[in-house]
């Protein structure tokens, strides 16, 4: 089985929806896990969204582009790499009531804010962009 194929089938069993680089470590070399997850992005299998962050995908049926798989959109994703990352970050008050039940309005957009000493990465996913000037 080649380092494509290990990683792919490590990609689909896993219940997480971000990937780091280091994720791979024991598949293959840093080189080959590489060359693996760029193949695997041109293929649309994976979408990379930062530095040595990527997400599963799937092609979209309108536009024939990857997009992530999250059942939770975006913003679910962000979330997910900011805990991934152990980085202390805080939502708007409208989203935080919006996500914990206490409103029925749906913000158009999460904003987060976070201390960019801990995480200083830009981060995109689509049109969502998301930096630590958030």
């Amino acid at each position: 089985m080649t380092a494509v194929e290990c990683i792919y089938q490590k990609i689909k069993r896993s219940r997480r929806y971000v990937f780091e680089r280091k994720d791979f470590d024991d598949v293959a070399s840093y080189d080959q896990v590489g060359r693996a997850l760029r193949q695997l992005v041109k293929q649309g299998d994976l979408i990379k969204i930062g530095y040595g962050l990527y997400t599963k995908a799937k092609l979209n049926s309108l536009t024939g582009k990857p997009m992530p798989t999250h059942p939770g959109g975006t913003d679910a994703l962000m979330r997910e790499i900011l805990k991934m990352k152990g980085v202390d970050f805080e939502m708007d008050s409208l989203s935080w009531q919006s996500l914990s039940g206490q409103s029925t309005q749906i913000p158009s957009s999460v904003q987060y804010s976070w201390n960019p000493k801990q995480f200083n990465r830009k981060l995109v996913v689509g049109n969502r962009v998301l930096n630590s000037q958030n």
